[in-house]
């Protein structure tokens, strides 16, 4: 029996390990546990104090130095009084995940007596040795000198790992210099641009508000396989996807796995990371089975972009860690299976004013109102004008996988707005009254089941940025990322974008006196305008259709396939005029080359991975076969006198299979090899337009092998156990 038989027949005899206990209770008393939050807050500072750090909190005003002792030792004291022995700041750096570096509470009052200290210069600044996070060359090696530095705008939290608990700061990482490092500066100062807009526009229509901020509500799909299956798979451990696998006899073509009843040992790990976020205060709500086998979906409530970005960090690493505890695997690469359902992270993003005022709603706002329709009509213009940029922020080796496949989006970005709102801007088009059609009803003709009410509009779920009643989703960001690139691009184009329209409006006021009647007599032109002008960007119908990418065509809407020649977008003249004040031209220089960077890495790796494996447990196996099947032909042969001759084909026909898969390996290395001496650049190019398509034809043949070979020597554990033994 081979390793691969083994870890199968283990799986047979495992016994669903059940959640860990919890203390008895309703879920909503232990919400936020683990958290430095408001009701902790309260019991432990002072009011100035208190007051103080809440506005700071809110964005209101800077945290006052004076109080940083004052709230450093009440999080000490707080901190370990639950058990904590050391304290970190969390970060973000330009990995496209978090970082950390412990540091214990205690210091030697003498060589003999240690005490716990914790001090307010440890909390508002850390510095970390910044000298190997990626830079893009914004400094050289040897200047390693960075700071962390606490955001209040989220706070301080507990983690448990192992045996021991930590105290996470969540902080901003930037260089000696003031260069930023980190994906958490320019989100919030993002907020800030679309804050200033958007409370501009509200002035301008009469909406009560004294702070707008971002919101971001993010699903996060993922699949959960067997972790002794995926730990004989080198290439899931270190690329995060299979380099080779051929589909197995049923995948995902009954659509039976979605939103069917979850499997006891996943709904156990379900349970266990949900408790976890829960009391680090992560407003987790949905979760359900996915299309794909094996692949599943947690989904939380709306909250501030920037405390929802780390949230989703915060999740995926619990994920990954409970996961373990159940002998299973947390995959969250965009394409870890081929032929199936990718993973993706929907950001669904809106504007809410510290009234409570979902500027996307259209019941808050109805449809009628100036506010909503400025703010589309803004949006509109913003992805109409920088679809490349909105692009390029969710690009990535990885999704190169999954955009345009099955279920995701295509590289060409457009917006859906549903039939009731695209008749409604038609009709301000036009120039003609709009007349809302009255909302329909249900009736199923079971005369138990109530009537209930039908939406206005239908779902797109092709649509890379599609309007959903009170958000608008972005679908395009993979599984994998950090959200906040896609996040800081979305609020930067909008804030530009709404600028200049209350520019155009306030140039044709000419400071006058209005009232509403007056103010709409001189926007509905104005938005009829803009709204002809980005009408190109809206589309209703199949994105996934040929009709439709000629269609784009014809619009002249761009359709980037591949991600190094998406990544040019981030160093354009028009984006480096839309991230002023987020993001300078060096800044945005040096992300480029770190994408470029990390495109060639991880294709690099990906080659590697492809080569070592067929060569050391791939053909090994085919070979052993192929004696096999010779020997038992010689002696059929001799036997039967020559009665072999469907045999025979089927060894010819494995044997020219082994052969092509020799020399398609050997074209793949000599490739490799002669674009190694080339810089990023020009490397992750020939990478995308030349080298993915022949590591596709590589793994055609290789997977067609997988067919052929006897399957009690195969090496690697096949898709059917990775997808369907759990």
């Amino acid at each position: 029996m081979n390793p691969r038989q083994e870890a199968v027949s283990l799986i047979g005899r495992r016994v669903s390990k059940k959640a860990e206990p919890k203390p008895k209770g309703l879920q909503s008393k232990r919400f936020g546990c683990r958290v430095f939050n408001f009701a902790v807050m309260q019991k432990a500072l002072p009011k100035a104090v208190m007051k103080n750090i809440m506005n700071a909190m809110n964005g209101k005003e800077k945290l006052n130095p004076n109080y940083a002792n004052t709230i450093a030792e009440a999080i000490k004291d707080w901190a370990i009084s639950n058990g904590a022995t050391h304290y970190c700041h969390w970060f973000q750096p330009l990995t496209g995940t978090s970082a950390e570096k412990h540091e214990s509470f205690i210091d030697w009052k003498s060589p003999d007596n240690i005490i716990e200290t914790f001090s307010g210069k440890h909390l508002i600044q850390g510095e970390p040795d910044a000298s190997s996070f990626p830079n893009g060359g914004l400094r050289n090696t040897y200047e390693a000198r960075g700071y962390t530095s606490w955001d209040p705008t989220s706070p301080v939290f507990l983690w448990k790992a192992a045996h021991g608990i930590t105290l996470y700061i969540p902080s901003i990482f930037f260089s000696w210099t003031g260069d930023v490092l980190d994906a958490k500066i320019p989100l919030l100062r993002s907020d800030l641009k679309i804050a200033e807009a958007t409370l501009r526009l509200l002035k301008l229509t009469g909406v009560k508000a004294s702070m707008v901020y971002s919101t971001l509500g993010c699903e996060q799909e993922y699949f959960i396989i067997d972790r002794s299956l995926k730990n004989l798979r080198p290439d899931l451990v270190l690329l995060g996807r299979t380099v080779y696998g051929a589909a197995p006899s049923k995948g995902q073509e009954l659509e039976d796995h979605y939103f069917g009843s979850v499997k006891d040992r996943v709904l156990h790990f379900m349970q266990d990371f949900e408790d976890s976020a829960l009391e680090l205060g992560i407003p987790v709500k949905t979760r359900h089975n996915e299309v794909a086998p094996a692949q599943h979906e947690i989904a939380p409530v709306f909250e501030r972009s920037s405390m929802a970005v780390d949230h989703n960090l915060i999740l995926m690493e619990i994920m990954r860690q409970v996961a373990v505890k159940h002998d299973l695997a947390c995959l969250m690469h965009e394409k870890p299976f081929s032929r199936i359902n990718g993973s993706g992270k929907h950001c669904n993003w809106s504007l809410a004013t510290d009234t409570g005022i979902n500027l996307l709603n259209p019941t808050d706002t109805p449809e009628s109102s100036l506010t909503f329709l400025m703010i589309l009509t803004a949006v509109l213009a913003a992805i109409h004008d920088h679809a490349d940029l909105l692009r390029a922020s969710a690009a990535s080796a990885s999704n190169d996988f999954r955009l345009g496949g099955q279920e995701a989006p295509p590289a060409i970005i457009s917006v859906y707005l549903g039939s009731a709102l695209e008749k409604l801007l038609c009709d301000i088009e036009k120039g003609i009254v709009h007349k809302s059609s009255a909302q329909q009803k249900f009736n199923v003709g079971i005369p138990v089941i109530p009537e209930f009410p039908k939406d206005n509009t239908d779902r797109n779920r092709t649509s890379p940025f599609a309007f959903t009643g009170n958000k608008f989703e972005y679908r395009a960001v993979g599984s994998s990322a950090n959200c906040s690139m896609p996040l800081t691009v979305i609020n930067a184009i909008v804030a530009e974008k709404m600028h200049l329209l209350i520019n155009e409006i306030e140039d044709e006021l000419k400071n006058e006196k209005i009232d509403e009647k007056r103010l709409a007599a001189v926007v509905m032109p104005i938005l009829r305008k803009w709204l002809k002008a980005s009408k190109d960007i809206r589309f209703s119908g199949d994105n996934y259709s040929d009709e439709w990418r000629q269609e784009a065509e014809k619009r002249g809407l761009p359709n980037t396939h591949s991600s190094p020649h998406a990544f040019g977008a981030i160093k354009s003249a028009k984006s480096i005029r839309v991230f002023q004040g987020i993001l300078n031209e060096q800044e945005l220089h040096s992300r480029y080359e770190i994408e470029m960077e990390n495109y060639s890495k991880t294709m690099n790796i990906q080659v590697n991975l492809m080569v070592e494996l067929f060569k050391t447990q791939i053909l090994p196996a085919a070979l052993k076969y192929q004696n096999d099947m010779s020997q038992s032909i010689k002696s059929a042969y001799e036997v039967h006198k020559g009665m072999v001759s469907n045999q025979a084909a089927m060894l010819q026909n494995l044997t020219t299979t082994i052969e092509q898969s020799i020399g398609s390996i050997y074209e793949l290395e000599k490739e490799n090899l002669a674009i190694s001496h080339l810089p990023y650049e020009a490397r992750g190019i020939a990478y995308c337009d030349h080298i993915f398509a022949l590591c596709e034809r590589v793994r055609c043949s290789i997977d067609h092998l997988e067919t052929l070979v006897d399957d009690a020597i195969w090496p690697l554990p096949k898709y059917r156990e990775l997808l369907f033994l759990l």
